[in-house]
């Protein structure tokens, strides 16, 4: 089986999608770790198991329900990706950016991703929000980038520009609503691992040292495919854990999903504040 999903495979899933729902989506929406209940928020909703559409990845991970949310949330027209699929499950870069790609065969325009990720930045604690303004690819670096492959003309070139992964104007109206709702808030750079394992104290101190603030193993993969279709990104880091920068503390997947608690109401938030404002 080729590594490389096609036209085809989109296009079955998205019509699979369409089948089911009546509106017409705008905004893409990708939760992470334990951020999920934030699809409870969405109004009219139209929830579809991801087993039950053609060709989608299905997540192993506990913390990820594994179901499309299509409905409105601040009267915009969302669809929105409850869990998420990451390249240590063991599917390839296509597979797990898929579903950005059926969003952009649906119409959307925008992306909001949101992760779970460890704190290397030493001023941000468990239960910050931070707002990316950037990023490092590092799975990437080591040949595994999610355009890879034949290029798909019906979405972008062959070469797309990522000077501006995550939209400057959203950055604004996410910082925005974050004020309003007197919210405090970091921003900073994401680094993308391919995990399933932890980061070694080494690897954390090496992350610092090139200007990461925080680190998760997804997010990158998908951003980077949002982009090559001309989507406009926002994303958000949830900061679970303090990064292990000197070996003196275990860092757990149930500490990840517990801080995923007292994040969802602020993201909660963050993304309706931001909805608004669109």
């Amino acid at each position: 089986m080729s590594e490389f999903i096609t036209m085809q495979e989109i296009n079955q899933a998205a019509d699979a999608i369409r089948a089911r729902i009546t509106l017409k989506p705008e905004i893409g929406m990708i939760l992470g770790s334990g951020l999920g209940d934030l699809a409870d928020s969405v109004e009219d909703a139209v929830v579809i198991p991801n087993a039950h559409i053609p060709n989608w990845p299905l997540s192993t991970v506990h913390g990820h329900k594994g179901r499309l949310v299509i409905g409105k949330l601040e009267g915009k027209n969302v669809i929105v990706l409850q869990g998420r699929t990451h390249f240590y499950e063991g599917y390839g870069m296509g597979k797990i950016t898929m579903p950005v790609r059926v969003m952009q065969v649906l119409g959307c325009d925008k992306l909001v991703v949101t992760n779970a990720a460890g704190a290397i930045n030493p001023e941000f604690v468990p239960g910050d929000l931070m707002l990316l303004n950037d990023h490092l690819n590092l799975i990437g670096f080591g040949g595994a980038n999610p355009l890879k492959g034949p290029n798909m003309e019906e979405f972008g070139v062959r070469f797309p520009d990522m000077s501006q992964p995550y939209d400057k104007e959203f950055l604004r109206l996410a910082r925005e609503a974050c004020n309003e709702a007197d919210m405090p808030f970091q921003e900073g750079v994401y680094a993308s691992i391919a995990g399933p394992s932890f980061e070694t104290p080494a690897e954390l101190r090496y992350l610092h040292t090139i200007g990461a603030d925080a680190v998760g193993m997804s997010t990158v993969p998908e951003v980077i495919i949002a982009r090559h279709g001309g989507m406009r990104v926002l994303g958000v880091s949830g900061i679970s854990n303090k990064a292990n920068l000197d070996g003196s503390t275990i860092t757990t997947h149930d500490e990840v999903l517990e801080a995923g608690k007292v994040l969802v109401p602020k993201l909660t938030t963050l993304i309706r504040g931001f909805l608004a404002k669109l």
